[in-house]
């Protein structure tokens, strides 16, 4: 949960429910195996939203992070290294998010459809 909160509470939730979303829509696609592909073009469509939202956050952390910055008079490497990593989270957990959805689709893919 302490990640969820220092990666910024608006993307990290969101991501968290589009993950949450995915496997759900994995499963369903599982049992309802004439829909499948309609489920992997949403999971693709998911994922790729993801990712791109992950990467959308980071870019405003770091903004609001170099703005910071700049009004600082002395910054150490330390708080430097440590606005970095938060402004990672989002990029991450976008990429969790993603990668999660491209196997889900793998494996819909490899299921057969009796």
């Amino acid at each position: 949960m302490y990640l969820l909160e220092e990666g910024g509470s608006l993307f990290m939730y969101t991501l968290l429910i589009l993950l949450v979303v995915s496997i759900g829509l994995f499963i369903y696609g599982i049992l309802k195996k004439e829909k499948q592909q309609k489920i992997k073009e949403l999971l693709s469509s998911i994922g790729l939203f993801a990712l791109i939202f992950g990467f959308l956050g980071q870019v405003l952390g770091l903004i609001a992070a170099f703005d910071a910055i700049a009004e600082a008079t002395n910054i150490s490497p330390n708080v430097l290294a440590g606005g970095l990593k938060v402004s990672f989270l989002t990029t991450g957990f976008g990429a969790l998010t993603f990668l999660v959805g491209r196997l889900e689709i793998i494996i819909l893919t490899w299921i057969p459809k009796d």
